[in-house]
């Protein structure tokens, strides 16, 4: 089928009135100007492809809307599948924790993280967009080693991020602030939030932590994945994780860490709820700012899907290669750094995984196709006889 009359946003250029020809769920013909007999006219707006997310933390608030309140597991996904798909995602690695010392209680217990696993795993044939699993992996928590591995060997995880929220450096370094965060969070006493924070720090000095940290690495290099650090915060830090074998360098903390990662030829990746906002909620690098400095590759949902459109326009606004640039990091970019060859460009060959956005003052997603079918549409695109062609 033809979609006919959009503004295509291509790998390198924005075409008016542009065409796409979809065949057996894969874009087949690209024409620069409207075509005779389009099933779906798009009436200028814009087509780009669906955007790959490489973390999101969503399925966690699905599960445990409010402390104490948890969900099961199946319906929390597929309530997650329907709004992603409405966010025009149509590739999500859904991050999940193990992290039995997190503010999130029992929902990053090993139990419920290698049950989420499983459930994604187990339905994802029949959810409306490809979800996939990313694994981050606190490298303090080594008893959560033997689950992680134990699912690496499985192949239940796609992706595996390293992560160390040992307070006094990466996304913590102000412990001052931090206990005062924990004490809020919890409702506790600072004293006692501060006595929760030395004993984390106090973790950290256990000879088995780089024992089992090379164990879980070796493993993830093994079975092909894409290695990412997590809150890289100085020079020294990022060397270490590519030393280690990292290629993506999730949320920097500080510019001189995202400058060292994309010297070090690392993918950078980034919030797109920050790009929107133009600052971390953490207060630390700006996407905006890495944007403007030529070291922002790729965006991620973290923890708002819906970001992720408006974020990739304040993008367009700031990055040298204008929207085209600011698309990729959020599809073609995202995609690559995963390993993924087949999706994320409006190109013949590639999965026809695409969203259709209105522009205006609040950009609207119209529609979203997974390989050539919709998984979400408002309505407003097209005729009911388009479904059934």
């Amino acid at each position: 089928m033809w979609l006919g009359n959009f503004t295509l946003v291509l790998p390198n250029e924005v075409v008016n009135s542009g065409s796409v020809r979809v065949e057996d769920g894969m874009i087949a013909e690209i024409r620069t100007e409207p075509v005779a007999g389009a099933v779906i006219d798009g009436g200028g707006r814009l087509l780009m492809p669906g955007f790959v997310d490489l973390h999101g933390d969503m399925i966690e608030r699905e599960i445990a809307p409010r402390p104490n309140a948890q969900m099961p597991i199946d319906f929390g996904i597929h309530e997650l599948d329907k709004k992603l798909a409405a966010a025009g995602v149509t590739t999500a690695y859904a991050a999940v924790s193990f992290a039995t010392e997190s503010v999130y209680g029992n929902v990053r217990s090993l139990e419920t993280t290698s049950a989420i696993i499983e459930g994604i795993n187990r339905l994802r044939d029949n959810l409306l967009i490809d979800h996939r699993v990313h694994a981050r992996y606190e490298i303090t928590n080594i008893g959560a080693a033997p689950t992680l591995e134990r699912l690496l060997k499985a192949d239940e995880i796609d992706m595996v991020s390293l992560t160390d929220h040992t307070p006094g450096q990466g996304q913590y370094n102000n412990i001052a602030a931090y206990v005062a965060s924990i004490s809020e969070r919890r409702a506790i006493s600072e004293e006692m939030a501060a006595e929760i924070v030395r004993k984390r720090i106090a973790m950290r000095d256990n000879p088995e932590i780089e024992v089992k940290l090379k164990e879980i690495v070796s493993l993830s290099l093994q079975h092909g994945l894409s290695l990412a650090s997590h809150d890289d915060d100085s020079v020294g830090k990022v060397a270490e994780m590519f030393d280690l074998g990292v290629t993506i360098s999730e949320f920097p903390v500080t510019l001189p860490a995202a400058e060292e990662a994309r010297r070090r030829g690392l993918w950078t990746l980034m919030g797109a709820p920050n790009a929107l906002r133009g600052q971390s909620m953490s207060g630390n690098l700006s996407a905006q700012d890495a944007a403007k400095a030529g070291l922002l590759t790729v965006i991620a949902a973290d923890y708002h899907p819906a970001a992720f459109v408006p974020g990739v326009f304040k993008l367009a606004d700031v990055s040298a290669g204008g929207l085209p640039a600011a698309v990729a990091m959020a599809t073609g970019n995202a995609a690559r750094s995963a390993g993924l060859t087949d999706r994320g460009e409006i190109a013949i060959g590639q999965r026809a995984d695409l969203v259709v956005v209105e522009k205006g003052d609040v950009h609207r997603i119209r529609a979203t196709f997974r390989a050539g079918r919709f998984v979400y549409s408002d309505g407003t695109l097209h005729p009911l006889r388009a479904l059934a062609a």
